[in-house]
């Protein structure tokens, strides 16, 4: 293995090794647990208005806490993060607010501006930003406003209220750095933007997450002269030291709200003791100037420098990052790539939900066929207690399947052990169902993710390979064997008449079609999905990537290798079945597309041009000819396999040999039809934005899908932003913008294409342009396209922030990034969850690529 690099590659090794746990403690704090599902204990499972912001500072959580730039240790028992008050808002601000999901007019929506600037992947520095208004926070305009707002109208958002005219607001600058392992520095640093002098109360909070309500010991904190003495049974006792008055209160319902009403309401505040307290300091900032303060958190009797400590912690995190980022990349690129991987790192969260104590919360018995209809029964067995990767820590404070896989890629640039135990995590028996479903998220375990993890698993094990010259193979069997279960889950569950065939769900492309995936179809109708069908296919490839790997060195392998070999051929032969009336695969378009057939058996092509026909093309995975070699039997079988069936399964029929180089393709799609579906997604009409692959071809925009069956009239236009659809809670949006993960899922199939047909293939890029590219140079275009969204352009703006004058022009805004959602497919600007770092974080693996 190759020497650590830096002091924080040696913390990393430590943490592995287990020598030093310095991630026991991090950002594992939401910034929203109030509104999630599992803080729900209604009776009709309305989340958002069962727990409210509003009842937030008073009402004690059962699950998870949150705060305002805050840390806990892994299994959130002691919380820190900072309060503020300006004097002048009706509530401390303890917490991030935004909307619910019936109070925007798009959807849940966060309306604050913070960013996430930069953190270690032990968390060993840790640097967050966070804009406070002067005046008082206009929490009634924002909701009012936005509630009478429609569909087809802009979000109202907190710049548009006038609350940051004059620059009258606080930038706060949150910083941690660890002395120890067990010894946490907290440095805060206001900034007054605006002309005038400023109140502003600082009061960094430490408290308990209340696990005593439901038995156990009771901790404590109790004054010790200048300092704050944390007692608890599991983590013994720390200091909490700070150059400012404590105030105490306990965090259960009711007395949770003390320190607010004492600071903002002047009512008596007499505890000495409790479980939570906040140091109180009592600033005026004059006009332009900025102050800090210092704490410390620890369970060492050992004195620090606070200013030394920072001081190398930053530099020991330059020095990471100079190994971590490409030193080719200019400033800008560099810079957008630490912020997307520190928003990555500042959203692993803490994930707590025994879903068989919450039943039995509920009084649902799992085995009672009559119980009340509560959601996630069928996953009762399920118990999580982790640090997860999470989508954004205020929209998506709950694992999502897929977007955790996708998450992996980014993270393997800087924690390779981290990403590995994120791949494993829901393949774990207390997530995974014992049918072999791995659960989706909190509103619907049961519901159906793209199976991506083997992808995830994949990418992890060679970048691993890459860092320490050998891949984990323990690892990738263990994985291997997990998915199998999952793999078998999906044939039996998601093929319904057993035709290959794979159904339901959002299947990651929400409300990309024109039916609601998930709901009964018009006229009883079944839908043959060409993206369900094409993501089994590429599962497929996936497990037989694995396994050819794990048979280089187990024998084993190779038949369970055959096995993904036939399966890939039976649903190859499904999206192009030979003599069918109406296949997947239109000749005339050179495009695939849904069908739905009746009940009667006559089918009805559905021709949305949209990911769903681009995605069969995604379905190639290029094999080594060092790789088969080691491999006795295996090609031989695999080529007996398709000469015997070749006449029924056109794929295998037309099976392309090795080329030059001894490299074989497996493919959903021959070289033609290759050729014809890249000249639709490479045309600037159709699907190519200047920023990605839109999730919806622009054809659309003049040319809309329009459906009617008995009364009933359907329709999909191009929509470059928010969708106008009420499916899936109205706030799902794929048709049209560029969603990051599925341009990284073409960029692999462009990259593993050009492997194999090699420099001689090339194509128009874009289409008419009459400049040919081979597919690598296709793939590194397309990257950069997708890159140049967050990077000032030549006029010094970035496309990411659209019109926004104040995030385009301002020096204190101009180069804070924020990884949304999804992008417009035309100008690029950031829509949807604005802080949904997970999968957009993947731009820092395209900036590695691509630049």
């Amino acid at each position: 293995m190759a020497p650590a690099k830096t002091p924080e590659h040696v913390r990393l090794e430590q943490s592995r090794t287990g020598e030093v746990a310095w991630k026991a403690w991090g950002p594992y704090l939401s910034e929203r647990q109030w509104g999630t599902v599992r803080e729900d204990y209604s009776s009709n499972g309305d989340a958002w208005n069962h727990f409210t912001h509003d009842q937030a500072r008073s009402r004690a959580y059962r699950w998870g806490e949150d705060g305002l730039a805050g840390v806990c240790d892994e299994r959130q028992r002691l919380c820190l993060s900072l309060a503020l008050w300006n004097g002048a808002d009706p509530i401390l601000k303890e917490r991030m607010f935004g909307l619910t999901n019936t109070e925007g007019n798009h959807g849940e929506d966060v309306k604050e501006y913070w960013f996430y600037l930069d953190s270690t992947p032990t968390h060993s520095y840790l640097k967050c930003q966070y804009k406070y208004p002067q005046a008082a926070f206009p929490y009634t305009d924002l909701v009012e406003t936005n509630r009478h707002r429609g569909k087809l109208d802009y979000e109202y958002e907190l710049l548009d209220t006038g609350i940051f005219d004059e620059d009258r607001y606080f930038d706060v600058i949150v910083e941690y750095a660890k002395a120890a392992h067990d010894d946490i520095l907290m440095r805060v640093t206001a900034h007054n933007r605006g002309p005038d002098a400023a109140p502003l109360h600082l009061l960094p909070t430490l408290w308990f997450r209340n696990t005593w309500a439901q038995g156990g010991a009771k901790p404590s904190l109790t004054l010790d002269g200048d300092a704050v003495v944390a007692r608890h049974d599991e983590l013994g006792a720390w200091r909490f030291e700070a150059d400012a008055p404590f105030l105490f209160c306990d965090n259960e319902t009711g007395p949770k709200a003390a320190i607010n009403d004492h600071v903002v309401d002047g009512a008596p505040l007499s505890a000495t003791a409790g479980t939570k307290c906040a140091a109180h300091h009592v600033l005026e900032i004059a006009g332009g100037d900025s102050a800090t303060i210092v704490l410390r958190l620890t369970a060492s009797d050992e004195a620090v420098d606070a200013d030394a400590v920072f001081k190398t912690r930053i530099e020991e995190a330059d020095a990471f990052y100079a190994e971590v980022i490409p030193p080719a990349l200019d400033a800008d690129r560099k810079l957008v790539m630490r912020q997307a991987l520190a928003g990555l790192l500042w959203s692993k969260q803490y994930y707590e939900y025994d879903v068989h104590r919450w039943l039995r919360e509920h009084e649902v018995n799992p085995w009672d066929a009559n119980a009340p209809d509560v959601r996630n029964v069928p996953w009762f067995h399920m118990v999580a207690g982790d640090v997860i990767s999470m989508p954004d820590t205020w929209e998506y404070p709950w694992f999502a399947a897929w977007d955790l896989a996708f998450h992996c890629a980014p993270l393997s640039l800087v924690d390779v052990d981290f990403a590995k135990a994120q791949v494993e995590l829901l393949l774990e028996t207390k997530y995974m169902h014992p049918n072999g479903q791995i659960p989706a998220y909190e509103w619907n375990f049961s519901d159906v993710n793209p199976p991506v993890t083997a992808w995830a698993a994949l990418w992890v094990y060679q970048r691993e390979e890459e860092i320490r010259g050998e891949g984990d193979r323990e690892f990738l069997a263990r994985v291997f064997a997990r998915l199998l279960t999952n793999f078998t889950w999906w044939v039996n569950r998601k093929d319904p008449d057993g035709r290959n065939l794979f159904q339901g769900g959002f299947l990651g492309l929400d409300n990309i079609g024109i039916f609601d995936r998930s709901a009964p179809l018009p006229g009883g109708g079944t839908l043959r999905q060409a993206d369900g069908t094409a993501w089994m296919a590429l599962y497929c490839q996936w497990m037989l990537q694995i396994a050819v790997e794990l048979g280089k060195h187990d024998s084993s392998h190779a038949d369970i290798a055959l096995k993904f070999v036939t399966h890939f051929g039976w649903i190859a032969v499904a999206l192009t079945p030979p003599g069918a009336d109406t296949p997947l695969w239109d000749e005339t378009d050179g495009f695939f597309y849904d069908v739905m057939r009746m009940p009667d058996g006559t089918t009805i092509p559905l021709r949305v041009r949209s990911l769903v026909g681009l995605l069969p093309m995604c379905a190639a995975t290029v094999f080594e000819p060092e790789t088969l070699d080691g491999q006795p039997g295996l090609v031989e079988r695999a080529l007996k396999f398709a000469e015997h069936f070749g006449d029924s399964v056109p794929v295998l029929a037309h099976l392309p040999g090795a080329n030059a180089d001894g490299r074989r393709l497996l493919a959903l799609v021959n070289e033609t039809q290759l050729r014809q579906i890249l000249t639709v997604m490479l045309d600037e009409e159709e699907f190519l934005s200047p920023h990605g692959i839109r999730a919806i071809s622009r054809y659309h925009l003049d040319h809309p899908y329009e459906f009617d069956w008995d009364g009933q009239h359907y329709e999909v236009r191009y929509l470059p932003a928010e969708s106008d659809s009420g499916m899936f809670g109205g706030n799902s949006n794929w048709r049209g913008p560029v969603w990051f993960p599925m341009n990284l899922v073409i960029l692999r199939a462009l990259f593993n294409l050009h492997r194999y047909y090699g420099d001689d293939f090339k194509i128009e890029f874009p289409t008419g342009s009459g400049k040919e590219m081979n597919l690598r140079e296709v793939a590194l275009a397309l990257g950069r396209r997708l890159s140049s969204t967050f990077l000032r352009g030549p006029d010094g703006r970035r496309p990411v922030y659209g019109g926004s004058k104040k995030f385009q022009d301002d020096p204190h805004w101009r180069d804070l990034i924020l990884f949304h959602e999804y992008f417009h497919g035309d100008n690029g600007a950031g829509l949807g969850a604005s802080h949904q770092t997970g999968w957009t974080g993947s731009v820092a693996t395209v900036l590695r690529i691509a630049g």
